[in-house]
């Protein structure tokens, strides 16, 4: 059945087209009288309020003689309708989308059939309300329209039994001495054992006793020429239940929740199905789900729990009927919207249009000790362009490791700085805080350019008297971490906002950060490249740059996977690489050694390094634990070449820049995701010498992890280890999706599902193109949908 805004819309449209015109269009005009009778018949036999029916019937009565009025009282008659059926429309859909909400984030606990103890266990699997339940969608299906007589059992075959348990129990056999669960369940026609291997014997015990009734469904296997079941799904048949959710139909199988059975979920599901889905209709208009050949939430949701007879089984098994589609469309097509409502919000603001190519910028392009290469050219051209404009800059910068960011990044300061603002750079660790700041020093040498670094670990003094400077307006570059987005600091006059390695930061930090000016421009960089599926979806309010070639003379690293065994042996390559003057690092997933892992740390190993591996070298140790002080201190003598091996866990996976570092050793690389270890990777190679990266992993080469981790020795393109590292771990794993600010996404995948997303895109930035602010009656709750699913994101419009 359509929805309430579908009739509103065949009320409304008549009378936009007719006010539209003009009036023009005689055929549309004298037709209009008998339209609008006949959508207002159907919006009367719809549930909306009694007071919301008499308004209706005041405009039915007022286009009685529509046919006999003049023209200029026509044109009253259509602009009265339109105001009072625009404010009226508003109302109703707004109250019961309203409505709605406040049904489905009621307690799961009052419905029917769970109470307290089983909300607490539905709890534990994130389900807490109403809309929660009816989002659960099962993750298998069994077909069970047809029930087998026993006696017609074929080994081989998938069946569905019913029968009455005559014998049960928990028996050894005596070549094995294994314990196995074993009943004997019979129908009119003969019998067949049931066994478990792996079982709870109290439970089966207790709940499979002798006399009950029971569904068996699974492949018949053959024992002794017996024909037996093993491990086959099992639901006790009672006689309150009946055939309904159990058999005799296409049966939805729930993720296993602990203490409530498949048969209870199901009962559950039924009667909150039944009582609430029509709750989840999601104000998708009509028109676009035609065209897309989808169906109305609430029909989604009710045929994926209990699907007809006429649903097709394996589509249905797969996730890829209209069904699921519907679903999947649904959550792409809010967050699309959120996008662009996002894009058109910050396209509106008035920014700073900063003058191309100051004098500053011309003079540091000139002092550069190299040439930049086409593609950071190429970027920084955009840049400019951007930066030109009367409205705020929102650029997303992605580039591999080693591809020239940085200094992408300090020329557009230089464009920002030579117009007379401020430009800051939040770096997310103190270490790539004073890196940043080091390599600016050198660059801009001899253009008396203001540059502060401010970091947490600063002494007071030195930080007030910073912060006084920069409050005073005077152009220059803040370079510094969280600190900058701490209160009582503040910028006089900030212009561009430079935010590196931005998945680092949560979203609320990257706003804060933008907010310490009244307009600025925002770049964003990233090392991690983001696949296009989800760059798409996640910056798809954002312009996207990338930096696609490397600086001349940079040489890929030599990667090779080595199971643990070969450690003495990678030790052995790393001692003839320091012996040719080239320093390493080692990494380890831990500070120190923990009592739930079995994994070495860096603490220790550092020490064990020193004293039994090598002895000749100086071994320093580096981890997030360390002071401030400490770290920079360690990391000046690495750099330095004062430690030749640099023991560290991932606190250097940021940015960190030693040109005479050649090898990267990674212990238990099964325990980093691909792009963590593409980013540890990029730490060497950064000067001219060939390097080396060796990852050790406790596993066999043939695994599944092994696979993956051939990928590392297979390539060196960040873009296709990203790709690769999203098919394995998912957007939500890849991203840190509650760092993103984007609204959850319950069943939708970017990954597998980016042909839905793509229409969903299409639409929802073709509808915003129509309605910018979604001010249209139909369209209202259509925001306020948008409101509540992104919840802070929306407003977060300008920070990606």
């Amino acid at each position: 059945m359509p929805h309430l805004a579908f009739y509103f819309d065949c009320l409304l449209n008549p009378l936009f087209f007719v006010a539209k015109e003009d009036f023009a269009n005689l055929g549309a005009v004298k037709k209009l009288g008998d339209t609008i009778t006949g959508a207002v018949n159907q919006l009367l036999s719809q549930d909306i309020p009694e007071e919301a029916k008499a308004r209706l019937l005041d405009i039915k009565g007022l286009f009685q003689d529509y046919e006999g009025k003049s023209l200029p009282e026509r044109r009253e008659m259509v602009a009265k309708a339109l105001r009072e059926l625009s404010g009226l429309a508003t109302e109703v859909l707004l109250r019961r989308y309203r409505q709605d909400r406040r049904i489905l984030a009621q307690d799961v606990q009052f419905l029917k059939g769970v109470g307290k103890s089983r909300s607490g266990r539905l709890a534990r699997k994130g389900i807490k309300t109403l809309e929660d339940i009816l989002l659960f969608i099962p993750r298998a299906y069994d077909d069970r329209r047809t029930v087998t007589r026993i006696a017609d059992l074929k080994v081989g075959q998938k069946a569905v039994v019913v029968g009455e348990i005559v014998l049960s129990g928990t028996v050894r056999y005596r070549v094995s001495r294994r314990a196995v669960f074993e009943m004997i369940v019979r129908d009119r026609t003969g019998q067949i054992s049931a066994k478990w291997f792996n079982f709870s014997r109290v439970y089966m015990e207790r709940a499979y006793k002798r006399g009950l009734k029971v569904i068996l469904s699974g492949e018949v296997h053959s024992f002794r020429q017996q024909r037996e079941f093993i491990h086959p799904d099992i639901e006790i048949l009672d006689s309150e239940e009946g055939k309904d959710t159990s058999f005799g139909r296409i049966v939805p199988v729930y993720s296993e929740t602990e203490g409530i059975s498949q048969r209870q979920m199901r009962r559950i599901l039924d009667g909150a199905v039944t009582a609430y889905a029509y709750a989840t209709e999601s104000f998708i208009p009509a028109d676009i789900l035609r065209r897309r050949k989808l169906v109305s939430l609430p029909r989604a949701l009710s045929t994926l729990h209990f699907p007809g007879d006429d649903t097709g089984l394996k589509a249905l098994i797969e996730g890829k009927n209209t069904y699921h589609h519907s679903l999947i469309f649904d959550e792409f097509f809010f967050l699309e919207l959120g996008l662009a409502l996002r894009r058109r919000r910050t396209a509106r603001q008035k920014g700073i249009a900063f003058k191309g190519q100051p004098r500053l910028f011309q003079d540091f392009m000139s002092r550069l000790p190299f040439p930049l290469t086409r593609a950071q050219k190429r970027v920084l051209a955009g840049i400019e362009k951007d930066m030109g404009r009367p409205y705020p800059m929102h650029r997303l910068v992605q580039g591999d490791v080693g591809s020239g960011k940085t200094v992408v990044a300090f020329a557009a300061a230089m464009t920002a700085i030579g117009n007379g603002f401020q430009a800051a750079i939040m770096a997310p660790t103190e270490i790539l805080a004073g890196q940043h700041y080091d390599n600016f020093r050198k660059m801009a040498a001899g253009l008396s350019v203001p540059a502060y670094l401010l970091t947490g670990s600063m002494p007071g003094p030195a930080r007030k008297e910073i912060y006084h400077e920069v409050a005073r307006g005077n152009p220059g570059l803040v370079i510094g971490t969280h600190a900058l987005i701490q209160e009582g600091f503040g910028f006089g006059r900030l212009g561009l906002v430079i935010v590196d390695e931005q998945h680092r930061f949560g979203v609320l930090q990257r706003a804060a950060l933008k907010e310490k000016g009244p307009s600025p421009d925002v770049l964003v960089m990233t090392a991690t490249p983001i696949p296009r599926t989800l760059s798409m979806t996640l910056y798809g309010d954002l312009d996207v740059s990338i930096i696609d070639e490397l600086p001349r003379g940079r040489k890929p690293v030599q990667t090779k996977v080595y199971a643990e065994g070969a450690r003495p042996r990678v030790y052995e390559m790393l001692r003839r690489e320091l012996a040719r003057g080239g320093q390493a690092y080692i990494i380890y997933p831990l500070v120190e050694e923990s009592e739930t892992l079995d994994l070495l740390n860096a603490k220790e190993m550092a020490e064990q390094l020193q004293k039994e591996v090598f002895p000749d070298y100086a071994v320093g140790l580096l981890h997030g634990r360390l002071k401030g002080a400490d770290k920079e201190a360690v990391m000046s003598r690495f750099k330095r070449g004062e430690v030749q091996v640099l023991v560290s866990t991932t606190v250097v996976e940021v940015g960190v820049d030693v040109p005479n570092a050649t090898v990267m050793v990674i212990e238990h690389a099964e325990r980093f995701g691909l792009s963590q270890l593409h980013q540890l990777r990029g730490r060497v190679g950064r000067g001219e010498r060939e390097s080396m990266c060796f990852l050790i992993a406790r596993l066999a080469r043939d695994s599944d992890a092994g696979q993956r981790l051939r990928v590392m020795e297979e390539t060196t393109d960040g873009f296709r280890i990203a790709e690769e590292d999203l098919k394995i771990r998912g957007p939500g794993e890849f991203l840190g999706t509650r760092q993103s600010g984007l609204p959850e996404l319950r069943t939708a995948n970017i990954v597998r599902d980016i042909a839905i997303l793509t229409a969903a895109r299409e639409e929802a930035f073709r509808l915003i193109e129509e309605d910018p602010d979604l001010s249209l009656p139909t369209h209202r709750a259509l925001r306020e949908i948008v409101e509540d699913r992104w919840a802070t994101g929306l407003a977060l419009a300008e920070v990606g």
